[in-house]
């Protein structure tokens, strides 16, 4: 299969491993993976701090880039989300039949990495190593918007060596939220603590999540209390084999 890799932004421009990562367990598992150099940003930035008419083009772009794309990954569900719940939004606004139609014919083909894996490839053992213990922390976007469910854990309980910790309260928010943690800093930081004792208490290695806004957000905050627990994204762990040494953490 030819899989379309829409990297976001935010994975670009800070953690680019996590792009890596998911060409590594794709093309893993037979597939071709390409990158469309002129994608930039889903959007979902100006949008979620009322910015909309500026997050128009945005989606305008998004389609032109990957109208023709066979099947999309994306490691946030936040961007999918993003362009799931509101590019239908969007194009009913505007009216235009012919972009409303090609939306609707888009959405079809764009997965959440996990979602990719689980749901179209009908894969939950990426032939992992990772002898970690680790937990896992499911997004808000993944919770309420994508329903992704237990996917990412089916797929971290078929890496070998692999220890999985539930996580208490996993449901609650990691305070993120965006601009969220600027404008309102301080319910933010009380949230993040929560979280983070959470993430303490079930003394694994590594905090998993498929969002890597929430696990810079997490990891600020582990980091702060001098834990020593890692924060690593979903697709790192999937791409860890014994010739890499089972994978690193990071900070």
């Amino acid at each position: 299969m030819r899989i379309s890799l829409f990297i976001t932004c935010y994975n670009d421009t800070l953690f680019p491993k996590t792009g890596k990562a998911v060409v590594t367990v794709l093309e893993r598992l037979g597939h071709n993976v390409e990158f469309r150099e002129a994608q930039t940003c889903c959007g979902q930035m100006h949008y979620n701090t009322g910015y909309r008419a500026e997050a128009f083009p945005l989606m305008e772009k998004f389609l032109a880039d990957f109208r023709d794309a066979e099947v999309i990954c994306i490691p946030s569900s936040s961007c999918v989300a993003m362009i799931r719940e509101h590019y239908p939004l969007m194009a009913q606004k505007n009216g235009d039949p012919e972009l409303i139609r090609e939306i609707s014919a888009l959405l079809p083909r764009v997965f959440e990495f996990s979602e990719l894996l689980v749901d179209k490839l009908q894969v939950e053992d990426t032939g992992a190593y990772f002898p970690h213990s680790v937990t896992y922390h499911p997004s808000c976007h993944s919770l309420r918007s994508l329903h992704v469910g237990d996917k990412p854990v089916r797929l971290l309980r078929n890496v070998r060596g692999l220890t999985y910790v539930a996580l208490a309260d996993a449901d609650q928010c990691c305070g993120f939220g965006g601009t969220f943690s600027v404008k309102n800093a301080d319910v933010s930081s009380a949230m993040v603590a929560e979280k983070a004792r959470c993430v303490v208490d079930t003394n694994a290695e590594v905090c998993a999540a498929i969002d890597n806004s929430c696990l810079m957000q997490i990891g600020g905050a582990l980091n702060r209390m001098s834990t020593g627990t890692r924060t690593v994204h979903l697709a790192e762990i999937l791409a860890a084999t014994e010739n890499t040494g089972g994978g690193s953490v990071r900070a």
